[in-house]
């Protein structure tokens, strides 16, 4: 016996709404972390430490032919 019934079609609706935000939040929590590891590991790393000692010369030589 075949089924009596009409084939019906359903349609489901999946609401998405205000949910994208958590990749961002992400983000921006990963660019603070990594700022903050910056700055406390500069010495380290060679940023900004107080033995920093730039030489800037009082003449530059061109010699131009």
């Amino acid at each position: 016996m075949a089924d009596d019934k009409e084939p019906v079609e359903r349609t489901t609706i999946v609401e998405t709404g205000g949910g994208g935000s958590g990749g961002v939040l992400a983000v921006v929590l990963l660019i603070i972390v990594v700022l903050v590891l910056l700055f406390l590991f500069r010495d380290q790393l060679g940023f900004g430490g107080d033995e920093t000692d730039i030489n800037i010369p009082d003449q530059i030589e061109v010699n131009v032919n």
